[in-house]
């Protein structure tokens, strides 16, 4: 089983270059500072989401981050998988499903109604994985972003 270790603050300097890895891997636009102004309340405890460190916590091979939100429609607290990574290395060995089934059990018995997350249309590889985690798509909604 993969561990999952909650990330503190010290945990930044292991912390931020997954997230940057990853943003660069997905084409996103983002600064230094705009990573740590994303990261830095959620190691220190912010009640809006967490991030998870995957494998050894000296050592990390990927992270998850988990925002929570609340929901009408599906009766209570939902979660958004905000940002998933694990390197490349060590890719294709069932990480990411362990990790998300881990959580999404562990969310779900602390009260979580739902967990979302979002996939690029074109990438039927990452979609058809999440499918199998059964997330859904909801078709005939769109999520839309507005900048501030």
């Amino acid at each position: 089983m993969t561990a999952l270790h909650m990330a503190r603050p010290q945990d930044a300097e292991r912390l931020l270059p997954l997230v940057a890895a990853f943003h660069a891997e997905m084409g996103l636009q983002s600064t230094e500072p705009d990573r740590m102004a994303g990261i830095t309340p959620l190691l220190e405890g912010s009640p809006h989401g967490v991030a998870y460190l995957m494998g050894p916590q000296r050592a990390p091979i990927g992270y998850v981050v988990i925002c929570f939100g609340w929901s009408v429609e599906f009766g209570g607290m939902d979660g958004f998988v905000d940002e998933l990574y694990v390197r490349p290395g060590v890719r294709g060995r069932g990480i990411g499903s362990e990790v998300l089934n881990q959580l999404a059990k562990a969310l779900s018995e602390a009260g979580m109604r739902a967990l979302h997350l979002e996939v690029r249309k074109d990438d039927g590889k990452t979609r058809r994985f999440y499918e199998k985690l059964r997330f859904a798509a909801r078709e005939e909604y769109v999520l839309m972003t507005r900048r501030s």
